[in-house]
């Protein structure tokens, strides 16, 4: 673990050198990035807009037929809500207090269930299929009140380490009706980004593994599974910002032309592949379009 966090802080040096980056770059980057990380929070909510539709909805206003109000207007506000924590990171973590997190969540419940926006719950509550046992509602108030002293107080931890506690610490707490997993993903980015970190994408592929390291931490074993998949994800946002950096420098994406090249291909052949969601490709806007090496791996071992 201690190595995982050696690598990030690494790949966040040399993405700080690099600072001030182009501003096509941090454009594309900042597009990408906020339907990525609203198409994929909400799909592990089980949202069923898809990538493409999300973008609609976020980038257009268009509404997607077959799609409920709800749908669209969880992706609405979940953009809403990722303006809004870009506003916190220019403050500390110290700086942070309840009201943030009320306004968060009120924005995350905008036109869908106002009245317990921004309140905590007052009932129990479970998760259905989960042997975790929540917090009696009783114990909310007091709960987040020590929730906010650890977050607010001394901590030497790596970054990546007290976003991924922060997260678990939240959503294990479990203090509204609903939208804790979206809130505790929200925190956990922003304080990524207070420091300097890009935020970090929990893949819907992921989602199983995401829910079950959660469930394992949150009935008494090691957070461990949990915390590699948080770091994991922190490392492939920085590897995305350093492949649009200097495209050339990464050994973890390749381009289409490369992919068709070790497939012996065309690359023709590898667009079919990727609109067929046969293989999944990061796009960034513009030339930033490149094929994850575990992506790519996982892909040839299919076709085998």
């Amino acid at each position: 673990m201690v190595r995982m966090l050696a690598h990030l802080s690494d790949k966040k040096r040399q993405l700080d050198a690099a600072r001030p980056l182009p501003a096509p770059v941090v454009k594309n980057l900042d597009e990408w990035f906020n339907v990525e990380l609203t198409y994929t929070s909400n799909a592990i909510e089980g949202n069923t807009l898809t990538r493409a539709e999300t973008a609609l909805v976020v980038e257009k206003g268009i509404t997607v037929a077959g799609k409920s109000l709800r749908e669209h207007l969880e992706a609405k506000n979940h953009t809403q809500a990722i303006s809004y924590i870009k506003t916190l990171a220019a403050k500390t973590r110290q700086d942070l207090t309840e009201e943030h997190i009320f306004e968060i969540h009120s924005i995350i419940l905008k036109g869908i269930e106002e009245e317990m926006a921004g309140r905590y719950r007052t009932t129990a509550a479970r998760i259905v299929g989960s042997a975790t046992v929540l917090p009696n509602p009783v114990k909310i108030p007091a709960l987040m009140a020590d929730f906010m002293t650890w977050l607010g107080g001394p901590n030497r931890d790596h970054t990546a380490k007290i976003a991924s506690d922060a997260h678990f610490k939240l959503v294990s707490i479990h203090p509204f009706s609903d939208g804790n997993g979206v809130i505790a993903r929200l925190l956990m980015n922003l304080l990524l980004m207070q420091e300097g970190y890009p935020p970090a994408v929990i893949r819907k592929e992921d989602r199983l593994s995401y829910i079950n390291a959660l469930e394992e931490a949150q009935t008494g074993r090691p957070l461990r599974d949990f915390e590699v998949l948080i770091y994991a994800s922190v490392e492939r946002s920085l590897d995305i910002y350093l492949e649009a950096i200097e495209p050339a420098s990464s050994e973890r994406f390749y381009t289409t032309d490369d992919v068709a090249k070790m497939l012996k291909v065309d690359p023709e052949t590898v667009r079919r592949y990727v609109r067929s969601k046969k293989l999944r490709a990061v796009k960034l806007g513009g030339k930033f379009i490149r094929i994850e090496k575990g992506d790519l791996d996982a892909f040839i071992n299919r076709l085998r």
